[in-house]
């Protein structure tokens, strides 16, 4: 399964009212695995950023002036999105902002390209009720290092959003780049010799075992000798 994680930096708010894309991060991954694969671009968006957005992102209009427009670089991004699910953070947002501009351009939505569209924060709202989803929340509840996230960044955020999608689906820990591969495209994954590590035994003290009987008892008292563990050993 081919996944492009996606996140934008904009002037501001609203794409309605003629806000525009000042940052565009991709990351692809492919059956779970990072493959390496990114694209990454700053805008000139022809205006200036809202002083709120600007102080989320610090690209001020004098470091993307000399930036290319979108046009310039959406057959890549069509191209590379094409035919994979995309995963974003508040997909609305950042889709309202990309199919604005491709309307601008007289290209479809980008949903008509990509294979579908996960939101993370949906997923997060129904795992998290009443709590903050944002993704700093979310990197810090999964236990994601973001320290070196001090303005957001569309290509640094959609790298922690891939760690925190990775552990919202429980599939691993952490994210691994792709290696190298056998005959036909197929992945060698090295076998672990699981005799070679040394399991302690932790045996229960005197007092442990004692205060263990204890609790047994109780239950039995409780359930009139009823307790299956009892009824097994005899």
């Amino acid at each position: 399964m081919r996944q492009i994680f996606l996140d934008t930096e904009t002037t501001g708010l609203s794409a309605d009212n003629g806000d525009r894309l000042v940052e565009i991060g991709l990351i692809e991954m492919v059956d779970r695995r990072l493959t390496g694969e990114t694209r990454h671009w700053y805008l000139n968006p022809e205006r200036s950023s809202h002083p709120d957005a600007l102080r989320v992102h610090g690209l001020t209009d004098q470091f993307l002036s000399d930036k290319p427009l979108f046009a310039a670089v959406a057959d890549d991004l069509i191209g590379f999105v094409s035919g994979a699910e995309l995963v974003i953070h508040n997909a609305s947002f950042d889709l309202g902002f990309l199919d604005a501009e491709l309307a601008r351009l007289d290209r479809p939505p980008l949903k008509q390209v990509a294979e579908g569209v996960r939101d993370t924060l949906l997923m997060a709202r129904e795992m998290f009720p009443g709590k903050s989803n944002s993704l700093d929340a979310l990197c810090k509840r999964l236990e994601v290092d973001n320290s070196s996230r001090t303005l957001h960044g569309a290509l640094l955020d959609a790298g922690l959003l891939a760690e925190v999608y990775i552990r919202l689906t429980r599939g691993q820990d952490s994210l691994v780049i792709d290696g190298s591969e056998g005959e036909g495209g197929t992945r060698e994954i090295a076998a672990i010799d699981f005799s070679s590590f040394l399991l302690p035994v932790l045996r229960a003290s005197e007092d442990e075992l004692t205060a263990h009987e204890g609790v047994l008892k109780e239950l039995d008292k409780a359930s009139n000798g009823k307790t299956v563990w009892r009824q097994t050993v005899a």
